[in-house]
This record gives C-alpha cells, sequence and structure tokens, in this order.
C-alpha cells in the first residue's frame, strides 16, 4: 500500500467551507478523510456526500451504542452515504457488535469497533469502573469484536504490536493518536510517530490537526508519508 494511502486526515470542524477546502488541497496527498460526530452533527449526510466527491474514500467515525437494533439502524442508514468505514463501540457487546454487522448492505460499510478511547489512562479507566490495565482491556475488547464479525478495531498506538499478533493480519486497524516528532501532542495521552505505528502493524492512521493545522496541509501529509516510507514497509 502507498504510504499517502495509509493516512486518514480527520476533519474535525463544523465549518464545511472549510472542511472542503482542506480536502480539496489534500485530494492527491491522503488516502482519504475521517469524518466524526463533530462534522456530521453539524452537516449531516449531505455535508458527508459533499466530501465524498472529491474522491476519495470516507471513514465515517460515529463510534455507534446503543441498543442492538438502533446500531443496526444507524449502521443502515450510514451505508447510504457510501462510507468505506464506519465505527462502533466494542463495549455496546456481542449482540450490539453482531446487529451492526447485519446493518451493513452487502459488507459496505466495514465495521471497526472502538476499543479504549485515546484520550483515556489507566485512571480514567478507574473511575468508569474498569480495573483492568489498558492493554488487557483493550485486547478484551478487541478479541469481542473479531469474534462477532467486525472488520477490525480502533486502538491507540501502544497496542498495535500485541493486537496484531494476537488478531491476525487481515483484521484492520485503524489508530488514531499519531503525532510526528514536529507536532503537539494536544489531547491525545497514548501517541506515537507515523513510522512506528506501521511498523508494528497498523494498517491505517488517522491524523487530523498535524496536517490541517498546518499553513500548507498537502506538504504536512507528504512530510507524514516520507515518515512512514522509512519504516521500509
Amino acid at each position: 500500500m502507498d504510504s499517502h494511502q495509509r493516512i486518514f486526515c480527520a476533519l474535525d470542524t463544523a465549518d464545511l467551507t472549510r472542511a472542503l477546502d482542506v480536502a480539496l488541497a489534500l485530494r492527491n496527498a491522503v488516502g482519504g478523510f475521517k469524518l466524526g460526530k463533530e462534522f456530521f452533527t453539524a452537516n449531516g449526510p449531505d455535508g458527508v456526500k459533499a466530501i465524498e466527491n472529491i474522491g476519495l474514500p470516507i471513514f465515517l467515525d460515529l463510534k455507534f451504542h446503543d441498543i442492538p437494533n438502533t446500531v443496526a439502524g444507524a449502521v443502515r442508514s450510514a451505508a447510504l452515504t457510501h462510507c468505506l468505514m464506519t465505527t462502533i463501540h466494542a463495549s455496546g457487546g456481542s449482540e450490539m457488535i453482531a446487529a451492526a454487522i447485519k446493518g451493513t448492505l452487502g459488507g459496505t460499510p466495514k465495521i471497526l469497533a472502538v476499543t479504549v478511547l485515546t484520550s483515556l489512562n489507566a485512571n480514567n479507566l478507574t473511575e468508569i469502573g474498569v480495573f483492568n490495565p489498558v492493554d488487557e482491556q483493550v485486547l478484551k475488547l478487541a478479541k469481542l469484536a473479531l469474534k462477532h464479525g467486525a472488520d477490525g478495531i480502533v486502538a491507540s498506538p501502544n497496542e498495535i504490536k500485541i493486537l496484531r499478533e494476537e488478531l491476525g493480519k487481515d483484521f484492520i486497524i485503524m489508530v488514531p493518536g499519531i503525532r510526528p516528532a514536529w507536532a503537539e501532542k494536544n489531547d491525545q495521552k497514548r501517541t506515537m510517530s507515523p513510522a512506528d505505528a506501521i511498523k508494528y502493524g497498523a494498517d491505517y492512521l488517522v491524523i487530523g490537526r498535524p496536517i490541517t493545522n498546518a499553513s500548507d496541509p498537502s506538504q504536512a501529509a507528504d512530510r507524514i508519508a516520507q515518515e512512514i516510507e522509512t519504516c521500509g514497509i
């Protein structure tokens, strides 16, 4: 896979004009765009389609977490945007994961299960009654997702190596929390460089502010792609 194709740029903004401007600037520099709740709440399916019309795949990161029937319906609605991938929370349990798979239209979109958010650490998990170490909780949820039909997972860089070893080579691993050495960590607590993430087994990298806040987003994306190439994969 070309190093640029591994990059999904996060367009985390409610401003459709701003998102379109950045997406147009990046159409030859990244593999796709991640659209999350901030963008979707403001712009809805029409906004997703406007970005999709640029011609790159869409990762619709809405993290569905509800009763199984509701999640199945939400996935069916997401499929109408023609997005390549969307997300659910693995912590919704086996029935919810299976319902999400049934909600796809001929396997579209691919279902990625979120394990533990990259903004959370061990103390945060303890606050909500989860006493497993972070890596154990991530692996537990990832195995649950695989067992019940998910196409892949979203996990922090810190767990990539063990996840790849335990889950095999065909299970998609989408990794946020990627920060080049020259970028600020912001609110991400578990981060890694682009080259290391790919080396340890990530398939795709979600990268937002290091690209979108750059004076030249395309140049920033090219710089990250060059970093990925140094891992030799």
